[in-house]
Formats: structure tokens, C-alpha cells, sequence
């Protein structure tokens, strides 16, 4: 491969990116499919073990807050590990990178099948993250190839999409494989996937790369500073809801230590001459627009994997009840990453991701008068529709990040990856902390207003308290017993009923914010259409159809 040379129009994009041959249409399908393959399989990486937590938990033997430190490690090594991993495809080759990747993808898998203690679970999971991260980026390589280079950015919008369609489908997959034995079938099933990409990527390789000496030193030291802050940060986002802000001083120390890193990662990078993150064009307008409308969508997001997921678990309803519920989301969400494709234009993007957030007005709006009789059906229409806006809005989003970076450079490549990154992990993480410390603020306020409306003298109250009684009266004789036993069991029904009510407020606080996000995504488009600022999308794709004429010329 070191002896290849590129014509003028096969030449990677960027060092360490494939180079872009002429595919014939059979060979391009088959990178479509490797493509989906390797998106499925590293999204359900975190999928399987985040929606079926609960089993692990219990096989493990690990405490609430020992179980939120695995998909914390996830997270912390997915999405600091771009940092080196992008320099290192681009010093060292794409193969060597995609058989390294797929390796440890499936060794990390199949060492879940052999740990039973916590650390090692941890470790494991920390492992699992960085081999996702690359499978992500390997996910888009693929789509590259199976589209011609006039359709580059559908090969985005696709590739950036088909992981996150990993969370529902896990849902759906979970309760099968559950039947047939303990939660370790979750992950020979993912081995099993892993080992099928594997034997794709190397059956059907990508085409060559071309190298470039690119790491330095100071990114090591800029790695060093920039992940551990973080990691704390991830650390107080997963843990902050269930330890809860003001009882662990670990939490405020970390809190502080995570901005001095960043900080000082950040002063290291804005006074390189190569900065490894380009912190001069990341505070752009545009690009922090960009990054900060990302992760507030992201942040409205979490509706369906906390509000939703969570309302239905506190009324008694698990992932088997919720298959054709999130059924429904797997489809949605392909419609709505169809819809984003097929309707792509360039001279008009910010409409999509306005038209994304109406629909989780709506859904939220919709999902705000739940009662304790209301079951996965009522939730259909309302998931769907959030389910469609989460993939309309995220390619738009990623297309006019590609575009930008692009246009400004491939040395600028590194920077909006890491930033989009962050911007979807911590934001999806900062938003279901956010609505979980609402929901948990609001349940107290709400059980303490009903307990003051219980009174012993009255007659419902009493009727209450002897219906737990008789319910219990078969299995215990002394009245005394039977009478505490009531008294539980209506606490139980208060404590369900609060937690209803604090539901509600946070499908109404989302709703709420979604408004205000929709009114600022208006004030962005018409603030851009007044200055005439260029849609960097259109200068994009006259660059791609010239290439593509030149391609056709050869």
C-alpha cells in the first residue's frame, strides 16, 4: 500500500481517510451493508449494557451508584479518545487502525463474559469506549465509499445516524436474549456481532490511505490535561443524581479540578502554532452557534431515554412491555434520517432543525398528562415523533459541522469531531442528570404535598389503609402486622403517585425549554438570512460536484 499512487481525483480527503476509487455499484453495496453492520454493532456496545443495567447490577452484586460507574467509564475513554485516535490513522495508516479497533472490540466483548467483580468491570467498559469510538469513525469511512463523491454528505448524515439507532433496538433485542439465559447472552450476542464486522472489513477492506507525521509532543501534554478534565466532569454528571450535589465533597472537588484542566488545556492549545484543538476557530460565532444549538437539542433528547423509559418503569412496566413501543422508535427514526437525506438542502438547514424541535414541543406536550393507567400505547405517537426529530436533526447538524471543517481545512478536522463528540455524549449526559435532579426535587415537593392531605379520619384514607390491610390478611395474622402492612402499601401508592406528578413536570419543563430553543433557532435563521452569511453546505457541495466531474473525466 506504501507503493500506491493516488490519481488527482482518488486522493484522500484528509491523511488517514481512504482513498476514493471508482467503486463498481455491486462493491459499493456491499460497503453500505459492511457500513450498517459496523454502526449497529458499535452502538449496541453501550445500548445493551445502559437499558439492561438493572441484570448487571444484580449478577455483579454492585450498589446504584457502582452500576452508573460503568457507562460513566464508557463514556469517559469514547469521547476523549478521538483526541490521539485521529493522529494516529492519520500517522500511522487506516489498516492498522481498523484491525486494531476490531480486535480489541472483540476481545473487550468477550472479557464481559468472564469478569464478576466491579473493577474489572469498570475496566472492561473503559476499554469498550475507545474501540466504540473508532468503530463510529470507521462506520462513516464505509459509507464514503458506498456513495459517489457527489453524495458525500448523505454518506455523513447516514453514518453519523445508524449508531444512534443502537438504544431502541436494544430495547426491542434485550428481552429475547434474556429469555434464553442470564444477561451474559447480551454480550455473546454483541461478540457475535463484533466477530461478523470483523470478518466483513476483512473480507470487503477498505481502499488505501496516505500517511502523515503529524503528533507532537504537546499533545500528549494538551491529552494529559484535556481528558482527565473530562473524565472528572463525566464522573460528577453520572454520579451527582444519585449520590445527590450537596452530600459527597468529592463531587464539588471534582467539579473544581475538571474546569482548572480543561482550562489549562485549553490556554496550552490557543498558544500552539499545530494545535491539536483549534480553539481560535472552535470560538468562532458560527461554530460555537453550532455546538451550543447541538447539545441543547441533545439536552431536550433525553425526554425519550429518561422521561419516557423512566415514567414507565415507576408504574411497573419493563423492557418486555416496551418491544413494539420501541419498534416504533426504530422505525421513526429511520424515517426520519430518510427524510433528512431525501429532503437535504444545502441553501436551507436551520428549517429541518427547527421543524426537529417543534416535534419535541409537541411530544413533550403531548406526554404531560400521564396517569398511573397510562401504558407503553399511549406513548406511541409521542415517541415517534421524537424519535423522527432526533435523527432530522442530528444530520443537519453534523452536515453543517462537516462543512465548515472542511472548508476551513482538514487541520481543523480533529477539533470539530472531538467538540461535536462532547457536545452529543456530555450533552446527552447533562440532560439526563438534568431532568433526573428535576424529576427527584419535584417527587419530593409532591409526596410532601400529598402526605398533608392523608388523614386518618377520613373516610377514603381509612378505606385505603383496609384495603392494603385485606390484601396482606392471608399471609399475616396479627392485626397489628396487618395494619403497619396497609399503611406501607398506601405509602407506596403516594410514593408512585408523587412520582407521576414529577414526570409530568419534567415532560412540561421540556416542552417548555424546547419553546425557547425554537424561538432561538428562529432569531439564528433569520439573523443569518439579514447578514447574508454563505451556507457553507452550498460552497461545500459545488466542491464535491466539481470533484465529481473531474472524476468523470479521467
Amino acid at each position: 500500500m506504501a507503493d500506491y499512487v493516488f490519481k488527482p481525483h482518488e486522493r484522500p480527503t484528509l491523511p488517514g481517510s481512504p482513498a476514493n476509487p471508482d467503486h463498481p455499484k455491486s462493491r459499493m453495496v456491499r460497503h453500505f451493508l459492511i457500513g450498517c453492520l459496523i454502526g449497529i454493532t458499535g452502538g449496541l456496545g453501550n445500548a445493551l449494557v445502559t437499558v439492561n443495567l438493572n441484570f448487571a447490577q444484580g449478577t455483579l452484586g454492585l450498589n446504584s451508584d457502582e452500576a452508573a460507574w460503568l457507562t460513566a467509564a464508557y463514556f469517559m475513554t469514547n469521547v476523549t479518545a478521538n483526541l490521539l485516535l485521529v493522529k494516529y490513522r492519520q500517522q500511522f495508516g487506516l489498516q492498522p487502525f481498523i484491525r486494531y479497533m476490531l480486535v480489541a472490540y472483540a476481545v473487550t466483548t468477550l472479557m464481559h463474559l468472564f469478569i464478576h467483580d466491579f473493577w474489572t468491570s469498570v475496566a472492561v467498559r473503559a476499554m469498550s469506549g475507545i474501540a466504540a469510538s473508532g468503530l463510529s469513525t470507521l462506520t462513516i469511512l464505509y459509507f464514503f465509499q458506498a456513495l459517489p463523491a457527489s453524495k458525500r454528505l448523505a454518506a455523513v448524515m447516514i453514518g453519523i445516524c445508524i449508531p444512534q439507532i443502537a438504544t431502541p433496538l436494544a430495547r426491542v433485542l434485550s428481552p429475547g436474549l434474556l429469555i434464553w439465559g442470564d444477561w451474559h447472552n447480551l454480550y455473546w450476542f454483541e461478540f457475535g456481532l463484533a466477530l461478523a464486522t470483523l470478518a466483513a472489513v476483512w473480507a470487503q477492506p477498505l481502499p488505501p490511505s496516505e500517511r502523515q507525521k503529524v503528533f507532537e509532543p504537546l499533545d500528549f501534554l494538551t491529552f494529559a490535561l484535556f481528558a482527565p478534565g473530562l473524565w472528572l466532569l463525566i464522573a460528577v454528571l453520572s454520579q451527582g443524581r444519585i449520590q445527590w450535589w450537596t452530600e459527597r465533597p468529592w463531587i464539588g472537588c471534582s467539579l473544581a479540578a475538571s474546569v482548572a484542566l480543561i482550562a489549562a488545556a485549553i490556554l496550552v492549545e490557543h498558544h500552539r502554532r499545530n494545535p491539536l484543538i483549534n480553539t481560535r476557530w472552535l470560538g468562532t460565532r458560527e461554530m460555537m452557534r453550532l455546538i451550543a444549538v447541538a447539545a441543547s437539542i441533545r439536552i431536550l433528547l433525553s425526554e425519550q431515554a429518561f422521561g419516557s423509559v423512566g415514567f414507565l418503569n415507576s408504574v411497573g412496566m419493563i423492557n418486555d412491555q416496551m418491544v413494539t413501543l420501541n419498534l416504533i422508535v426504530v422505525f421513526a427514526s429511520i424515517a426520519g434520517l430518510a427524510t433528512a437525506v431525501l429532503t437535504f438542502r444545502p441553501d436551507n438547514l436551520t428549517r429541518p432543525i427547527i421543524i426537529a424541535v417543534v416535534l419535541i414541543v409537541i411530544a413533550s406536550f403531548m406526554d404531560a398528562n400521564a396517569t398511573n393507567l397510562t401504558r407503553p400505547s399511549q406513548f406511541y405517537l409521542s415517541q415517534a415523533l421524537i424519535g423522527f426529530a432526533s435523527l432530522l436533526f442530528l444530520a443537519q447538524a453534523m452536515v453543517i459541522g462537516i462543512a465548515r471543517t472542511l472548508l476551513a481545512g482538514g487541520k481543523n478536522f480533529i477539533s470539530f469531531v472531538v467538540l461535536f463528540s462532547m457536545s452529543q455524549s456530555i450533552g446527552g449526559l447533562a440532560g439526563g442528570t438534568l431532568l433526573g435532579t428535576f424529576q427527584t426535587v419535584r417527587e419530593k415537593y409532591h409526596s410532601h404535598e400529598l402526605v398533608q392531605n392523608i388523614v386518618a379520619s377520613d373516610p377514603l384514607v381509612t378505606a385505603r389503609l383496609g384495603a392494603g390491610s385485606r390484601v396482606v390478611a392471608g399471609t399475616v395474622g396479627d392485626p397489628v402486622l396487618r395494619s403497619a402492612e396497609g399503611a406501607a402499601l398506601l405509602s407506596q401508592q403516594v410514593t408512585r403517585e408523587a412520582n407521576i406528578l414529577a414526570y409530568n413536570d419534567v415532560f412540561l419543563l421540556v416542552g417548555v425549554l424546547a419553546v425557547l430553543t425554537t424561538i432561538w433557532g428562529f432569531m439564528i435563521s433569520r439573523g443569518i438570512r439579514r447578514r447574508h452569511e454563505p451556507s457553507p453546505v452550498i460552497l461545500l457541495v459545488q466542491r464535491l460536484q466539481a470533484q465529481a466531474q473531474a472524476q468523470q473525466g479521467q
